[in-house]
């Protein structure tokens, strides 16, 4: 027996991405992060959220892409990583949806930060797993930000 899942759609440079909806925490308009010194490259700042300092990163950067252009329509997409929350840039955020948790995920995709893929009538989409985004070290240099 399958079972219903939401997936929050986004894309990044013209590709679809996705989120497993409990994973997402909100979706902000893009605010420019305060830069950090000495933070990794792919951390573009951070911003107050709800009184606590949020890491953004830039995840055009951290995939390998080139760098994000500041536009009007970019958001952040506020997951919880852990124990923390960390901000994603993404281009835009297309939709929200239900798929089964069934064929249409393809498993076993080596790229560490990718869940499966999934066939939604004529388009794939890569579902992301966010809490994989940053490594333990990672977060750990984050913290002593």
């Amino acid at each position: 027996m399958s079972s219903i899942k939401k997936i929050v759609v986004f894309k990044i440079d013209n590709e679809d991405f996705a989120a497993d909806i409990m994973q997402v925490e909100r979706i902000l308009g893009f605010t420019e992060p305060t830069k950090v010194p000495e933070a990794p490259a792919f951390i573009k700042g951070v911003i107050n959220y709800e009184d606590t300092i949020l890491p953004i990163v830039d995840l055009k950067k951290r995939l390998g892409l080139k760098d994000t252009i500041i536009k009007d329509d970019l958001k952040i997409i506020i997951v919880k990583h852990n124990e923390r929350k960390i901000g994603l840039i993404v281009d835009v955020v297309s939709e929200v949806i239900d798929i089964e948790d069934s064929p249409e995920i393809v498993r076993g995709i080596s790229n560490k930060y990718l869940a499966g893929m999934i066939k939604l009538q004529n388009r794939i989409v890569i579902l992301m797993n966010t809490e994989k985004i940053l490594t333990k070290e990672e977060i750990k240099q984050l913290n002593s930000l």
